[in-house]
Parts: structure tokens; C-alpha cells; sequence
């Protein structure tokens, strides 16, 4: 029987998931995803925690016991979220061990009310470092112009990242820079670069969904000829900024001196439009020291029924471009799509983390009550979290 996923693995794909729970930590799940699946790696964010909270009676002792102590709702949320994710890096450290420091990363995000903050940002992911307390941590931190330089900030402490949130190619690029000055500054910090990594994730998905409405408004069949072609494009072009930065002299210095290079990850990979094959955002995007984070149902698409092409990104970037040439020509104004998505995407998660503190307080106040299981009270919360915050 053909093992796609690990075909995939030896392509140059780590495969990650996008998804985290206390269920799937202790029925052992995580771990045979890792052990069956090569899966490497795993991503969280407001809404995952929000539903995970709210599906499962595994939070009720943490629950009561933060309620009894008078718990703020905040710090419930961290105490909540953290104990997770130092469970989930524990699992994941044999894939961290195996590959050097590379893989068996565990991502957690500031809090993204904080995305236009740097300084607050900074002293969160500062927190949320020692409080996690594991060395295959990831802090995820938006890409907006405040969280450029709390990147480099974060980095130059010694402390790993996962940038969140990218969509131009502009940005990508700054989000590399602000990388590479981190970890400068790292190493004159004297902090072991070897020791220190990153991701830049490039969101997928959530491009088509934009273009793709734009060109159904304009109708015509040049338009319509363009569907679903606008993510993949702005990925492999996005791809060959990262080959560009990452010859350069300037990183061959950091290189030299133990550093691994930030690699891009794929985000929003599961297929929103039931028209495009399901797992199109995985074998359009295959190519060496790239990441792919998938929530569990792409993860097992892919080992059913997913093809690994050899590198499909490299020596597309010329029909790439046309691609690009092709939108503006029929009246598509990327720079505009990328600034809606881009502040849709802070206000979605800002929404599902209000969901998720809202859900969390009155968990808090039924289990100090005693008025039953406490989680089921965020039940429509996490609803409304996952419709508003989708997958990352």
C-alpha cells in the first residue's frame, strides 16, 4: 500500500497539523498521528482552543480548580491553553530530537488583540516562552507592521517564532528580514542560533475565497477562467522570494554560525470551494524546506488519495506571474485583496479569542456555582468562534 504522506515527507514537506486538543492528547492521538502519519509538527490558534474547550469534559478538574482559586478569566485561558501545549511538545519531541530542532514544533499565538502592539506583543511572547517552558515551542506572531518588529525582538531573545498571518508577497519579504535581523541580533545577544527556529506562514486558502468572489462579480469568462488559480500563484511566488533570501551572503553568514532557515509554511490549506480537489493546496505546493499545516481530515485525504508530483513550485514562477498579469488585467486589485484579508484575518481572530475568553468565564462561573459540567457552557461560543475564526 502507497504511504503518500511519507512520499510527501521525502519530497521536502514537513506535515504538520492544524488542529490541538486535550482529547486528542489523552487518547493518544497526537502521538499515532505523529507515529502513522508523519505528521511533524502542530499549529494552533483562537478558535481551535475555543472548540477544543468547549468539546470535552477533560477541562472540568482544571476548570474547577481555577474557579475555586478565583482564577481571572486571562489568566484561566493561558492556564488552560499552556498545559496543552506543553503536553503536546512533549509528545512532539521525539520528532524535535530525530531532526535536530528542526520539526516537532508546537505553536501558540499571542494575543491577537495585541497585533498592532509591539511592545506588549514582545512581553507576551516573552511570557508565554518560560510559561510553556519547552524548547520546541513556537510563538506565533502576526505579520502586521507592529509585529514586524516585535519579530525580531522575540527572535533576538533567544526565542522561536512562528510569523502568522502573511498574505503578500511584500510582506513575506519584510517578515524575512525582520528574521534575519532577529537572529543577528541573537547571535550578538549571544544566544545559540542552532537553538532557534522559525516559520513564516503564508496563508493558501483564504486567497482564492477572496479573489475568486471578485471574479464572480465581474462576470465574464475571462474572469471565471481565472478561479482558483490566484493562491497557488501568490505561494510559489512567495517560494521564490524564500529560495532569493535565503542564498544570500547575508544569511550564509547566520548559516555558518549553526542557524536554520525560517521556513515557509502553508496555512488555510483545507479547500473551501467543494469545486477544487480537496487536497489541491497540498500537491500544488510541493517543494524542499517547506511546511504544510493541515487539520486532520486533509491529512488523511492525502494519505488516501494525494499525489506527490516531485517540486510542483519551482519553475513556475513565470506562469505565476501571468497568473498575477492575467487578475489585474480583468480588473482584480490585489493590493486591495490583501489588505481585506490581511485585516479580516486580525479581526477573525480577535473575534474567535473574545469567543474563547467569553466561553472560558462562564466555565469559570459553573464550575464555582456548581451547576454542572462547566465546559457545555461554551458550547455556542465555540460555535461561534469556529464560524468566525476558521482554520489557520
Amino acid at each position: 500500500m502507497t504511504d503518500r504522506l511519507s512520499e510527501l515527507t521525502a519530497a521536502g514537506v514537513a506535515v504538520w497539523l492544524d488542529d490541538l486538543s486535550r482529547v486528542r492528547l489523552s487518547s493518544g492521538g497526537l502521538d499515532q498521528l505523529r507515529r502513522e502519519k508523519h505528521v511533524a509538527g502542530v499549529t494552533t490558534n483562537p478558535t481551535i482552543f475555543a472548540k477544543a474547550l468547549s468539546d470535552a469534559d477533560e477541562y472540568n478538574w482544571q476548570l474547577k480548580d481555577l474557579a475555586t482559586r478565583g482564577i481571572e478569566v486571562e489568566e484561566a485561558v493561558r492556564m488552560l491553553t499552556t498545559y496543552d501545549v506543553r503536553w503536546a511538545c512533549d509528545v512532539m519531541r521525539p520528532s524535535y530530537d530525530k531532526s535536530a530542532g528542526v520539526d516537532g514544533r508546537v505553536s501558540i499565538e499571542v494575543d491577537p488583540r495585541l497585533a498592532h502592539e509591539t511592545d506588549r506583543t514582545v512581553a507576551e511572547a516573552k511570557a508565554l516562552w518560560w510559561l510553556v517552558d519547552r524548547p520546541n515551542l513556537f510563538i506565533k506572531i502576526p505579520a502586521t507592521e507592529a509585529g514586524l518588529p516585535a519579530i525580531t525582538a522575540t527572535l533576538a531573545e533567544g526565542i522561536s517564532v512562528n510569523v502568522t498571518l502573511i498574505f503578500s508577497l511584500d510582506r513575506y519579504s519584510a517578515v524575512m528580514d525582520a528574521f534575519l535581523a532577529g537572529l543577528e541580533q541573537a547571535k550578538a545577544n549571544g544566544h545559540d542560533l542552532s537553538k532557534i527556529g522559525s516559520v513564516a506562514s503564508f496563508f493558501v486558502s483564504r486567497v482564492d475565497s477572496e479573489v475568486d468572489k471578485r471574479l464572480e462579480k465581474i462576470g465574464s469568462d475571462e474572469a471565471k477562467a481565472l478561479r482558483g488559480k490566484a493562491a497557488v500563484a501568490n505561494a510559489q511566488l512567495a517560494y521564490e522570494r524564500y529560495g532569493e533570501v535565503f542564498s544570500s551572503d547575508r544569511w550564509q553568514a547566520l548559516a555558518d554560525a549553526g542557524a536554520h532557515p525560517q521556513r515557509p509554511l502553508w496555512a488555510s490549506t483545507s479547500t473551501k470551494n467543494p469545486d477544487y480537489r480537496d487536497v489541491i493546496y497540498v500537491e500544488e505546493l510541493i517543494a524542499p524546506g517547506t511546511v504544510n499545516t493541515m487539520p486532520e481530515p486533509v491529512i488523511h485525504a492525502f494519505a488516501d488519495h494525494g499525489e506527490t508530483r516531485g517540486d510542483t513550485i519551482t519553475g513556475s514562477y513565470d506562469a505565476a506571474r501571468k497568473v498575477f498579469a492575467d487578475l489585474e488585467s480583468v480588473g482584480v486589485d490585489m493590493s486591495d485583496v490583501i489588505a481585506t484579508l490581511e485585516r479580516e484575518g486580525v479581526e477573525k481572530f480577535e473575534a474567535s479569542w473574545l469567543e474563547l475568553l467569553d466561553g472560558v468565564r462562564k466555565s469559570l462561573t459553573a464550575a464555582a456555582q456548581g451547576t454542572g459540567a462547566p465546559n457545555k457552557a461554551a458550547k455556542g461560543n465555540a460555535r461561534a468562534a469556529e464560524q468566525a475564526g476558521g482554520n489557520a
